[in-house]
């Protein structure tokens, strides 16, 4: 355990440079205490470590000093290739890079952990978007990344929802794979743009192009913590409404499937006992009244919409409808041609 625990240290040190005890405390999920002990067994197996004096200081290697491991295990090593993306990694120009970073690592590898790692990457592939869906054309995305990575504004048309599309000049802070849809997360600047992140869907973009220039990202921003608040304050704003349900029993599966697990989840949890018939009156988050009347349809006659009354009143309108179309003979094939 401490022999893993110095190793991860040692590996900190060489990536990230100066680093206090604290920092390498919460990151080894460690006490402070236990990192001074561990600096010094480093020490004194001769790994030339030292540390700065003052509130900038910290522990760091002697520059120009690396060590080259080859010590990952069976384990780690085929981890590596289950993370392993090439979809996304041909759209953004990487795929022969990521190939060949692929190769090297393979050779790199003692026999059993390659052998290991071989067989990873033949039994097991992921796919990144849904059923039922394809990924998202992207043919801005390697402006995008280059903007990213060089930290250069990109001037370009966006398509909204609304009416028009609007020409942006962003500074890209970085971007996210979700569900098999790019998005960039960037501050606007100029009219429209209050240099605050926001989340651009990068398959929306009409047009893009480098513009001149540099621009200072935030030190302090940091892309997975953006993202996870994004989404849980994306969830909030979508679900603003409430649609009260009876559902057959056994219908929870197919209401996930049909709804989602994040409103079903928040359903269930203030659901009461079944009914006598085994049926569960539902409150459940909806976005609108006319998309949950879209997806309630779907699970037939095993939900019935108690409120709110216009809901209720459009699911009655479709099922007098359908009955209508189902409850008369069916029409040639070819009639009306």
């Amino acid at each position: 355990m401490r022999a893993s625990r110095l190793l991860s240290l040692l590996l900190l040190l060489q990536t990230r440079g100066r680093m206090t005890a604290t920092e390498i405390a919460q990151e080894l999920e460690v006490s402070v205490r236990t990192v001074y002990r561990d600096v010094e067994a480093l020490s004194s197996a001769g790994v030339p470590v030292y540390a700065d004096r003052g509130p900038a200081g910290g522990y760091q290697l002697l520059d120009g000093y690396r060590t080259r491991l080859n010590g990952l295990t069976a384990e780690e090593a085929s981890s590596l290739f289950l993370a392993g993306l090439p979809g996304p990694a041909a759209e953004l120009g990487l795929k022969e890079v990521a190939a060949n970073a692929e190769l090297k690592l393979l050779a790199a590898l003692p026999p059993e952990p390659r052998s290991h790692a071989a067989r990873m990457r033949e039994r097991f592939h992921l796919d990144v978007p849904g059923w039922y869906r394809r990924s998202d054309e992207v043919p801005f995305l390697a402006e995008a990344a280059e903007a990213v990575w060089e930290q250069r504004p990109l001037r370009m048309t966006y398509r909204r929802w609304g009416p028009k599309d609007v020409e942006r000049v962003v500074h890209p802070y970085g971007l996210v794979l979700k569900g098999g849809s790019w998005y960039m997360v960037a501050s606007a600047t100029g009219e429209g743009g209050g240099g605050a992140p926001r989340t651009y869907r990068v398959a929306r973009i009409v047009t893009a192009e480098l513009a001149e220039g540099r621009f200072d990202r935030p030190d302090d921003f940091d892309l997975a913590d953006f993202w996870e608040k994004y989404t849980v304050e994306f969830r909030e704003r979508m679900y603003t409404k409430e649609a009260v349900i009876r559902v057959a029993p056994g219908t929870e599966g197919l209401l996930r499937v049909t709804v989602g697990d994040d409103p079903v989840d928040v359903a269930l949890a203030g659901a009461g006992p079944p009914d006598e018939h085994g049926w569960t009156v539902l409150r459940l988050p909806i976005e609108s009244v006319r998309h949950a009347h879209w997806l309630l349809l779907r699970l037939g006659a095993d939900v019935e919409v108690l409120e709110p009354p216009e809901l209720r009143e459009h699911m009655a309108d479709t099922v007098a409808r359908l009955g209508e179309v189902y409850g008369r003979a069916p029409r040639a094939r070819d009639e009306g041609r």
